[in-house]
């Protein structure tokens, strides 16, 4: 993350949305890739619909090569200082407020909305297996985000060591033999929590080579990353190769796969960096930090639960590309509209902000209701 990660995270892991320590170039960065996310599921499920063509999608495999990798970093490099200061039972329990809670009850919406229509054609056994299904595999970042935040706090009770045994976990987890359920996607992704969480602390290295020839590297991750990007195919995705490796093909499927994210991770980070300085003086550049950027989770939230039941839409003939592009822009802008308007109303409803934003109330709402109690 370069001159920004240079800076260290000291303080930044705490603060709060609106103190003056908070640095929005890291919500800028955010705000984009919330909406690169947005933007791959309106290709999987409007744009390339009843089809596998979007593996190879141009626009499909440019963001799904860093956007998931590089959020884990950004997550890893800004929960250092609730991993660093807070007692364990304290981040932990912090953490499944703020991630757990509000994604448990969009789940269920998500399941009684569908439910409500497909009911009747459903056991009682099959509805509560596909609640299940909902829990664990709607929202996987979410548990990918949290188990790494559970490891790696664990890791750091070793003191000195720590640091050692955080990147040889991030190895360990990474080729861990275990294709079950969400497994191969926390093994794709947890590495780049570490590598997040390993640049926010004042190790002697950052200050070293890869500062002095920052230009250079910039280059050569570039190349990297495009080179990477020329031979990335549908195995190399997680989703299909499952971080898994039992022959020379699927070795060479992963190693690509890390390779070629962390490339277009850190070339996509310094571009989002140096995006932010032209910027964020703009009402632009203000509304993707301030707006997007802060307000990822229910973002992220959102929009699962609106393509979850996109699955009730039949698409006839009558969608054709111009259509269904002309149908995705829509739906995309209505999804940060919505997502927009549920955090202006849920956040002066008291701690319902918590249940369906995953965000604390107004702090001049919660002063009143401390008053009154």
């Amino acid at each position: 993350m370069l001159d920004h990660i240079r800076a260290g995270a000291k303080g930044r892991g705490s603060c709060p949305a609106g103190t003056n320590n908070r640095d929005l170039s890291f919500d800028f960065a955010k705000g984009i890739l919330i909406t690169l996310v947005i933007i791959g599921h309106l290709l999987q499920y409007l744009i390339y619909q009843g089809t596998d063509a979007f593996w190879l999608s141009p626009y499909f495999k440019s963001i799904y090569m860093f956007h998931m990798p590089l959020f884990m970093a950004i997550g890893g490099y800004l929960s250092s200082g609730a991993i660093l200061r807070k007692s364990f039972t304290q981040g932990v329990g912090e953490r499944a407020v703020q991630l757990i809670l509000p994604m448990l009850f969009w789940c269920i919406l998500i399941w009684t909305l569908k439910s409500v229509v497909i009911f009747p054609t459903k056991s009682l056994t099959e509805t509560l297996l596909d609640l299940s299904t909902e829990v664990i595999g709607t929202y996987w970042f979410i548990w990918a985000a949290f188990i790494s935040f559970i490891l790696i706090r664990v890791l750091t009770t070793f003191n000195r060591l720590s640091i050692w045994i955080i990147s040889a976990s991030a190895i360990a987890v990474a080729f861990t033999p275990i294709t079950l359920s969400i497994t191969p996607l926390l093994k794709y992704t947890y590495p780049f929590y570490c590598l997040g969480f390993l640049f926010a602390q004042p190790i002697g290295w950052q200050n070293g080579v890869i500062w002095r020839y920052k230009s250079i590297f910039v280059v050569l991750l570039s190349i990297a990353a495009f080179i990477c990007f020329l031979g990335w195919g549908k195995e190399t995705y997680a989703y299909n190769n499952l971080v898994l490796i039992h022959d020379e093909q699927s070795a060479k499927q992963v190693f690509l796969m890390f390779a070629g994210s962390l490339a277009a991770s850190a070339v996509a980070m310094q571009s989002m960096f140096q995006s932010w300085r032209l910027v964020y003086s703009t009402r632009v550049g203000r509304f993707v930090a301030v707006q997007l950027g802060q307000s990822t989770l229910l973002l992220y939230l959102v929009q699962g639960a609106v393509f979850r039941l996109m699955d009730l839409i039949q698409f006839g003939e009558v969608w054709n590309l111009t259509t269904r592009i002309a149908f995705a822009t829509v739906l995309g802008v209505a999804i940060v509209v919505i997502a927009m308007a549920i955090r202006s109303i849920a956040r002066n409803l008291g701690y319902v902000s918590r249940i369906v934003v995953g965000a604390p109330p107004r702090p001049s709402l919660l002063k009143s209701q401390s008053v009154i109690n």
